[in-house]
């Protein structure tokens, strides 16, 4: 186990006796907070607000200006260091695999451009103002949907991801098929600072308030009850309207279930002293051992951290930066897909991917220029105020569905699902996949969706 693993045994055991001695004394789930549903995060004083809730139509189309600069600045020399000998991705971005993405980018990619750009445009794309915010938005009706039963489904991104995360699943989701009796009305919002939908110019915007403005969208398109699919901050965000809002969720389905009240940490530690309690065998390679998890996670958390405590910073540093932007985003892509391609040059990106897919999706941020106000929103999350709301602790009490991938961060057991989501009436395991599971296995997350849906009472 050498030092480290005795030390993470000792905090683990100190922690366990905290947790233990307040299981006795504190409640186990709290009321849902009340929250201003009207809250007012555009720029400047509200005196003088008054709510524009139009829905327009949005032309996404990036000023050719924008791409020759780009072009200009893929052009310059790169003189980056050369990596390790014998190093893939272990210390991060390979820059000898850097230099063929960039190439590749400023002349294949660019020089299709348009043709790119047509296939961000393929989907109608829609803006509104919310709370003081414009707020961006895909809405793809369903397609000939004759004798099947139409739902209507909020998809939701995370970090690094963007809604192009869900191009490849938005027409499995809304073109009826023989396998099953529902289609989708579907709703793919850029989450407040993520591409073209504004980030908040006040403090104390998190994963609660994110809630809020989502929950609102789907009232203002006329949508009282709806379902939510949603994977790292959209699982964050969808599990807290299923908290605040649950009069108005159908179904809450993800692909990154948790939980962080102080039960399900303590089932996490027990797990590890008894899995057999928590899990079957077969089961036993989606949970790490305690120590191997902590090691894991320290390893690809790093980004956590900083955007947390500095998110300014590390926006200026990626700020009109395409080549670092490209690093720091796409790295990600590779070890969050399989913790394994850090061993490769190349980071086996284009094993799950294809270059211009990722590069679509880096593009979203550039052109948008939303890095700094995208990554804030950790920074919120972490922040008092929105610890003090306790969200982990209010009951999930619509019917839930969690779909592990197993290459995922991390994973909980029903046992640690179930002291949060009271009603969890799907749970599975899938032996590939990772953490961008919509873009990467688009088929096998619709599958796993539809069969979530069939066990609801619709």
């Amino acid at each position: 186990m050498g030092f480290a693993g005795s030390v993470i045994i000792v905090i683990i055991s100190l922690g366990a006796a905290v947790i233990i001695k307040n299981y006795f004394f504190v409640p186990k789930h709290l009321p849902a907070p009340k929250l201003d549903l009207n809250t007012y995060w555009g720029p400047g004083s509200n005196a003088l607000y008054k709510e524009n809730t139009m829905v327009k139509s949005y032309d996404i189309t990036v000023k050719s200006e924008v791409i020759e600069d780009l072009k200009a600045q893929l052009l310059r020399p790169l003189q980056l260091h050369a990596p390790l000998e014998y190093v893939g991705f272990e210390y991060g971005f390979n820059s000898y695999y850097l230099e063929n993405v960039v190439k590749y980018w400023r002349d294949e990619y660019l020089v299709n451009w348009p043709k790119r750009e047509w296939l961000l445009k393929k989907f109608p794309h829609f803006q509104t103002e919310i709370q003081g915010l414009n707020i961006h938005f895909i809405h793809v009706k369903a397609q000939q949907a004759a004798g099947k039963t139409v739902l209507p489904l909020l998809l939701l991104h995370g970090w690094p991801g963007s809604v192009r995360e869900f191009y490849e699943i938005i027409p499995l989701l809304t073109k009826p098929n023989d396998q099953n009796n529902y289609v989708f009305e579907v709703i793919v919002p850029s989450l407040p600072g993520y591409g073209w939908s504004q980030g908040s110019f006040k403090k104390d915007f998190g994963g609660a308030q994110a809630a809020v403005i989502m929950r609102n969208l789907m009232l203002r398109l006329g949508h009282k009850k709806f379902l939510i699919q949603g994977g790292d901050w959209g699982s964050i965000i969808g599990a807290n309207m299923a908290a605040l809002f649950p009069h108005n969720i159908i179904g809450y389905h993800s692909n990154m279930c948790g939980s962080m009240g102080p039960t399900t940490i303590l089932k996490m530690i027990a797990a590890y002293f008894m899995p057999s309690l928590f899990y079957d065998k077969e089961y036993s390679k989606f949970f790490k051992p305690l120590p191997e998890l902590f090691s894991h996670l320290m390893a690809e958390t790093g980004y956590l951290h900083i955007q947390a405590t500095k998110p300014d910073t590390i926006g200026a540093a990626l700020t009109n930066n395409p080549v670092g932007l490209a690093a720091y985003i796409l790295e990600k892509f590779s070890t969050w897909t399989n913790p394994q391609y850090k061993h490769l040059l190349d980071g086996g990106l284009t094993r799950r991917y294809t270059l211009d897919a990722l590069l679509d999706n880096v593009m979203v941020y550039y052109v948008t220029n939303s890095i700094t106000t995208s990554v804030r929103l950790y920074a919120e999350q972490f922040s008092q105020s929105q610890g003090q709301l306790q969200l982990d602790r209010v009951a999930v009490t619509v019917p839930t569905g969690c779909v592990r991938f197993q290459n995922e961060l991390m994973h909980s057991t029903d046992s640690q699902l179930k002291e949060r989501f009271l009603n969890l009436v799907h749970s599975t395991y899938h032996n590939h996949g990772g953490h961008f599971a919509a873009m990467e296995l688009p088929k096998i997350l619709y599958k796993d969706f539809i069969d979530f849906v069939k066990k609801l009472d619709i």
